[in-house]
């Protein structure tokens, strides 16, 4: 495939050793991907402009410019549509900017809609309020299981330089103060969860510091796995938790968690973001004064009530009833284990990256077929599914970010959704039109994403069962940030840190990460189900399935490869034994007593702790065979066998065939 820009260097950038170092390498300039600039003329057009722009962190986008080229992803065109929404003052589907990426097309596919808009506006505080339909759900799990840290959200921030502790300590005081959900629990008033809000208090960090230790990487894990793993009553609270590891004077790991009944990775991210500018502010003696947030969660979550309220409930639960209606089959991934009757929610992960070439490779497909990488993944992931479980209806769990309105993306709070779509699989249909079909699903769940999940199950009722989750039982979730992430600030660099992940909220999650320098992924398992083994298999076929989609997307599904040569090769020859060749003349019989004179103490049979050698399973046989004689039997005789699955059995079997008579055999105690 043709690269879609070239860039010229003077000299490549070498590692010490001698190696390209892909980490110096400029990233790519998106002007390069431009068409020749038309500027907007109208005064719709250059307002959509200037918010692609912005959004896309760019200066200028011309008509002919498209979305995607030019960096655009899913996550960022949410925030066009919220944007275009509040400045045009109409409705735009999220769907359009997907089908329309060209700037020009888009404008022109601009319709109002008549849909009811509910604004969402902050409300007057009473001693408690209502829960979103997701906190809900957090809450009935919570109690279900309140001995589960699966419904943590945690960050592990490693911090070398001047660290000021008590500049940190007022930055998270600003932030608790700024945002209610860090100040928030969770009682019940008669047989109703209510939030209540706390006043802001200052936040106290103290110092923690780790034993002399050879292995302080393994170390500064296993702090960061007990901090994340320590529970949380969401009654009393507080639900976010701030912990600092002291390694040196000019050292330290910061732990943040949080639980997920207030928080969300994207909220994480906002979290961080404003921290370190809080802090930079401090350590400088500056009033640092974030933009103003014109609504909090609780807010969100009135507003949610009021809005589904309005019918927009009805409008898109009827979508979903239809695409997901019927029977709610399991998906059955051969397992390792048998399921258990209650999840522990105990997991495991392994962690990967795809190639350089497969992830340039993949991109360039996505953008040949006009699909994202999200959807191209996805639907190579639910290609593998139908595969290992050769059923044709795959349904995975898709989490989306849900914050479509420009109020919501500044607020920290659980507003991600988790969309389920549906996949019909064909064996026979090539790839690439069962990937339309994927993107067709993906659009319309986006037009519709705004059903809280836990409708979506009240409406549908499947079967609830404590083992496994309802609806789907893996979860595909996409990112377009794969690497650490490092920024530095006046005198501190701050690096984010990873660790070893010891929950598993399904039996399968894939998480796959898109950076400039391609793609990395994170298989999450259930290890009361799977084997390490078996998961590491899956990984190397997922990464065969994509090598054989980029070299042929129009092959059959059927027809992709799963194994790679050497596993092929293991499998059909070195662990299949060589072709041995018997005698085509002679009796059964006949051959175990020539085996019995060969190598007579050789063992026959076994049968739990009994053994039998060949020459005695002949000679005992033997002994039979005359008893039959003794007992009269002659030609033209039938002879039953009547017995349970013994070494005896065997034994009868061969004594009848040494008189060449007919066997008539049956299980013991079935006739007289």
């Amino acid at each position: 495939m043709v690269p879609p820009h070239w860039m010229f260097l003077p000299a490549l950038p070498l590692t010490p050793n001698g190696k390209l170092d892909r980490k110096a390498l400029p990233h790519p300039d998106a002007d390069q991907l431009r068409k020749t600039y038309i500027a907007p003329q109208n005064d719709i057009e250059r307002t959509v402009a200037n918010i692609w722009a912005e959004v896309l962190k760019i200066d200028q986008v011309g008509m002919t410019d498209d979305f995607f080229e030019l960096g655009g992803h899913s996550l960022l065109a949410t925030q066009v549509i919220s944007r275009v929404r509040q400045a045009l003052k109409c409705d735009v589907a999220l769907k359009s900017l997907f089908e329309h990426s060209e700037l020009q097309a888009f404008v022109q596919a601009f319709k109002t809609s008549s849909s009811v808009h509910v604004p969402l506006v902050a409300q007057e505080r009473s001693t408690s309020l209502p829960l979103s339909y997701a906190q809900e759900r957090q809450w009935f799990l919570w109690q279900l299981a309140p001995d589960s840290a699966a419904y943590h959200i945690p960050a592990a921030l490693r911090l070398k330089g001047d660290l000021d502790v008590p500049a940190l300590e007022r930055s998270f005081s600003s932030l608790i103060e700024r945002h209610e959900t860090l100040r928030t629990r969770f009682l019940l008033e008669g047989e109703q969860a209510v939030q209540v809000i706390a006043q802001a208090t200052p936040l106290s960090i103290t110092l923690d510091t780790l034993a002399p230790t050879d292995e302080l990487e393994h170390a500064i894990k296993k702090y960061v796995e007990t901090q994340t793993e320590k529970l949380f009553d969401l009654q009393s609270g507080p639900l976010l938790r701030v912990k600092l590891l002291q390694l040196a004077t000019d050292d330290h790991v910061l732990v943040i968690v949080q639980h997920h009944i207030v928080s969300d990775a994207w909220s994480m991210q906002v979290m961080v973001r404003e921290l370190i500018e809080l802090y930079t502010g401090q350590i400088q003696g500056l009033n640092v004064a974030l933009p103003a947030l014109p609504v909090q969660y609780a807010d969100y979550a009135i507003w949610q009530r009021q809005w589904m309220d309005a019918g927009e409930r009805e409008r898109q639960l009827a979508y979903w009833s239809q695409q997901l209606g019927g029977e709610q089959t399991l998906l059955e991934l051969p397992l390792d284990r048998p399921r258990p009757l209650e999840q522990s929610f105990r997991g495991a992960k392994v962690e990967f990256s795809l190639s350089d070439s497969l992830s340039l490779s993949l991109k360039q497909l996505a953008q040949q077929l006009n699909v994202t990488p999200f959807m191209l993944l996805l639907a190579s992931f639910q290609a593998l599914l139908h595969r290992y479980s050769r059923q044709t209806e795959i349904c995975v769990g898709v989490p989306i970010a849900n914050r479509n309105r420009l109020e919501t993306e500044g607020l920290i709070g659980f507003f991600v959704n988790t969309q389920v779509l549906k996949a019909n699989v064909n064996g026979q249909l090539p790839f690439s039109e069962f990937l339309q079909q994927v993107k067709h699903t993906a659009l319309q769940a986006q037009a519709h994403q705004d059903l809280p999940f836990e409708h979506l199950v009240e409406a549908l009722r499947p079967e609830r069962t404590l083992s496994h989750s309802p609806l789907f039982q893996v979860l595909f979730n996409h990112q377009n940030s794969g690497q650490p992430s490092k920024e530095h600030l006046t005198e501190l660099s701050v690096e984010s840190l990873k660790w070893e992940t010891r929950t598993a909220q399904f039996d399968l999650t894939l998480n796959t990460f898109e950076s400039v320098n391609g793609f990395s992924a994170a298989l999450t398992y259930a290890t009361d189900l799977f084997e390490r083994a078996t998961i590491e298999r899956m990984v190397k076929h997922w990464q065969t399935l994509l090598q054989s989609i980029i070299k042929s997307p129009q092959q059959r599904i059927a027809e992709l490869a799963l194994h790679s040569a050497d596993e092929l090769q293991q499998t059909l020859e070195e662990w299949n034994p060589r072709v041995t060749q018997y005698p085509e003349t002679g009796c059964l019989h006949q051959l175990i007593e020539g085996h019995a004179t060969r190598a007579p103490h050789a063992i026959a049979l076994t049968l739990g702790t009994r053994q039998l050698t060949y020459e005695q399973l002949n000679t005992r046989a033997n002994q039979l065979a005359h008893q039959l004689i003794e007992q009269g039997v002659g030609p033209e005789v039938m002879v039953g066998l009547a017995s349970e699955r013994s070494l005896e059995m065997v034994i009868g079997l061969l004594a009848i065939l040494k008189r060449r008579r007919c066997l008539c055999a049956s299980r013991s105690g079935l006739s007289e």
